[in-house]
């Protein structure tokens, strides 16, 4: 029997109750699921990676379907390099979906053996990204409701 392996990819800085949800729930789905942390050399970062891997980490490590790793390039190439049948992402709205749907195209395009699927957030989470809770912290606000236990400030 082939071991069916998912990613679900991001960058995480920092990792919320939302992600947090969606992995959980993915990981259900599959054999393995690797979280894959997506460094984007344009892109200026909150927490450095080894912060935010230790803290996905320590968020899963109950779970032992559950890895974390960091990533260079397309997702896709990252999905092929681990094995993965499945890219999970997790959709809070509309507006998410607009957003990944011509991504999950592309990569339908670039390898059709590699699917993407969408999770729904819990409407508890919805309104939680990644963006607000770093605006929260900038600003010296309580963040914690909205990121996990494991996750200090």
């Amino acid at each position: 029997m082939d071991t069916k392996i998912g990613i679900f990819p991001g960058s995480f800085d920092p990792i919320t109750k939302g992600h947090e949800y969606v992995i959980n729930k993915a990981a259900t789905m599959v054999d393995e699921l690797i979280v894959g942390i997506g460094e984007n050399s344009t892109k200026k970062y909150l927490f450095n990676l080894d912060q935010r891997l230790k803290w996905i980490e320590k968020t899963f490590k109950g779970n032992p379907k559950i890895k974390v790793q960091s990533y260079n390039g397309l997702t896709i190439d990252f999905a092929k390099s681990v094995k993965a049948d499945i890219i999970f992402r997790g959709l809070r709205s509309g507006v998410d979906f607009e957003y990944e749907k011509p991504i999950a195209e592309t990569n339908q395009l670039l390898d059709p053996s590699v699917n993407t699927v969408f999770l729904l957030t819990h409407k508890e989470f919805g309104m939680i990204s990644s963006s607000i809770v770093r605006e929260i912290i900038k600003n010296n606000g309580n963040a914690n409701p909205f990121i996990p236990d494991s996750v200090t400030i």
